[in-house]
């Protein structure tokens, strides 16, 4: 819920100003869909994106006397609705600098109604995405892959800058749980190798495993040393992967912590969580790229096989196909100092069976490709469905 909170120089008419802004917020919220608190503060900074509307110039000294207040409860971000009228914007240009002063974070939202309710919504879902990332614990099933040398991350920053928690998981403890776990048939109707049909039921015993400790452990999020049950149990994580990845709890492959931060950030923002891929080609003068993998959310694609895993030949891997159009990389470190976000097209999906099951080839700019030769985080990046970039750089 977005509230409306005001702030008005007592020299104006409060009639005229009333008008105004009754005006102005029928512009920005066309729909009604705000709460107007006027000037009681009282529970300012309890909503989803909570915004002060400075209606007047003149009201600068009546938002200082009022921050000490807004301070106290830990808010250090702040934005400023103006109408542009009643000298309102030049009002929010120096409580900005104000706030600036004081190290502080804030925001002037000025322009016309269509970029003020594209500026909000945007704000919204940010707000909305940062409180459902707020509390996360994330399960590290097993450390993470041995050749994933740039892939760890810091616990302290994850929880500084987003509020979520490592939790560590002993492979032995999964490893536990798949010898109880029930085992699931093949759907007889559903076209398979033969060997892929036998490897199904052990598949899904990884799968109800996890799930037990996912419960276990209150997750809302893990990745999966995954390589370890190829010798262990013979079997891989492809399917429960994207089993848990359509169902909206995000899991990474082969213990990739930045990875999966980079999969909370996109389900928390826009309900997906993407598909954990390797760059497997790259033309940096054309742009286009080859992304691959053995296991993508089976609410990506639009159709799917079910195929061995390619490394090693065994188990159940997904090769899935992907709507083509517009797609977003992305990918944040594990610190969470650094991201990569990058606009494209996807132009089509392959098939070839030197390379990891789902295959897609993606049209970057030449300078986005040429990133992954020069400054890469890492080897996984990420794929969304949808151009939204500046919503991943909002909340980063």
């Amino acid at each position: 819920m977005i509230a409306v909170y005001t702030i008005t120089s007592g020299l104006h008419d409060e009639q005229s100003v009333a008008k105004l802004s009754d005006e102005f917020l029928a512009g920005v919220f066309p729909e009604g869909n705000f709460q107007f608190k006027g000037a009681d503060f009282s529970d300012f900074g309890s909503h989803d994106l909570d915004l002060i509307y400075v209606r007047t110039g003149g009201a600068e000294g009546i938002f200082k006397g009022l921050l000490p207040e807004m301070l106290a409860r830990g808010i250090e971000r702040y934005y400023l609705l103006t109408s542009g009228k009643s000298n309102s914007l030049a009002a929010s240009l120096e409580i900005l600098s104000y706030l600036r002063q004081q190290g502080l974070k804030g925001e002037v939202l000025h322009g016309n109604p269509g970029y003020l309710q594209e500026r909000v919504v945007a704000l919204e879902t940010v707000a909305i995405a940062r409180k459902k990332l707020q509390g996360t614990r994330i399960g590290v099933i097993g450390q993470p892959s041995d050749w994933l040398i740039a892939s760890h991350a810091d616990p302290m920053a994850l929880m500084d800058k987003l509020g979520v928690k490592l939790v560590e998981v002993p492979m032995e403890e999964l490893l536990q749980e798949i010898e109880k776990a029930p085992a699931e048939n093949a759907p007889a109707e559903v076209p398979m190798a033969d060997n892929v049909r036998a490897s199904y039921p052990g598949a899904t015993q990884v799968y109800h495993a996890l799930e037990v400790l996912v419960k276990k452990y209150e997750l809302g999020a893990f990745t999966l040393r995954c390589f370890d049950l190829l010798t262990a149990v013979g079997n891989t994580g492809c399917l429960a992967l994207a089993s848990f990845n359509a169902d909206g709890i995000p899991a990474s492959c082969e213990g990739d912590v930045p990875a999966l931060l980079s999969m909370m950030i996109a389900q928390a923002l826009i309900g997906c969580t993407g598909f954990q891929a390797n760059p497997s080609r790259i033309d940096v003068q054309t742009g286009q790229m080859l992304f691959a993998h053995c296991t993508v959310p089976f609410n990506m694609v639009k159709e799917w096989q079910y195929d061995t895993h390619f490394e090693s030949g065994i188990g159940v891997g997904i090769h899935g196909n992907l709507p083509e159009g517009p797609v977003t990389v992305f990918k944040v470190s594990g610190k969470l100092d650094r991201h990569f976000a990058a606009q494209g097209e996807l132009l089509y999906n392959q098939y070839e069976d030197n390379l990891c099951r789902t295959q897609v080839v993606l049209q970057l700019a030449p300078e986005d490709a040429r990133y992954f030769l020069t400054d890469s985080i890492g080897n996984h990046h990420i794929i969304l469905p949808g151009h939204c970039k500046a919503l991943l750089e909002e909340l980063l």
